[in-house]
């Protein structure tokens, strides 16, 4: 299972880069992980679109945010388009690989506001269909059922699994506390 939850030892060693670990929560985090960045890509959502408007929500340096804003162009998550010539001003604007981080950025909010937010959410959602305030949840794509991380098993994926390493094809790694297949299902809290 070594090739599936790889320890990362970072002690007395400074990070450069996750590209070369195969995991895709490390490539996530190779390209959102820093400081500040999923605050830029929060803004985005909120629709502020200038390098101005950007630095002054946040506060950030403006060599900070400039490094963040051509990491995440260059990575595709924004697109860089000007709107004056001179002196030469760009909006940034959500990609739709900048749009699928959508479900990241809810779940880090989420746990902010049940862990860290001493006196409440600081925004609420509302789904525009039914006109409620909700929290986003998990479910299944084949059947809809809600997924928490004790639902699933996860499975060596194609690009790991080599055609004559059966053990590779067969392994399969639970996460800390999931049920076993064919056990009842459990209802946690918060769709754990």
């Amino acid at each position: 299972m070594r090739f599936i939850m790889q320890p990362t030892r970072l002690a007395n060693v400074e990070h450069k880069s996750f590209e070369d670990m195969h995991c895709s929560v490390a490539q996530c985090l190779d390209v959102v992980g820093e400081w500040w960045t999923m605050l830029v890509v929060r803004d985005a959502f909120l629709g502020i679109r200038r390098f101005d408007a950007f630095q002054a929500r946040l506060g950030i340096a403006r060599n900070v945010l400039a490094q963040r804003l051509a990491k995440l162009v260059a990575a595709g998550i924004l697109d860089k388009r000007p709107y004056q010539d001179n002196p030469p001003r760009y909006d940034y604007l959500l990609t739709d690989k900048g749009r699928d981080l959508w479900p990241v950025l809810t779940a880090l909010r989420q746990w902010g506001d049940r862990h860290a937010a001493a006196h409440g959410p600081p925004v609420e959602i509302e789904h525009r269909g039914c006109g409620q305030r909700t929290q986003l949840v998990l479910t299944c794509e084949n059947c809809g059922e809600r997924v928490g991380s004790r639902d699933v098993q996860m499975h060596v994926g194609p690009e790991t699994r080599t055609p004559n390493d059966k053990r590779a094809r067969r392994a399969s790694v639970r996460p800390a506390g999931a049920r076993k297949s064919g056990a009842p299902r459990v209802p946690h809290a918060h769709g754990q």
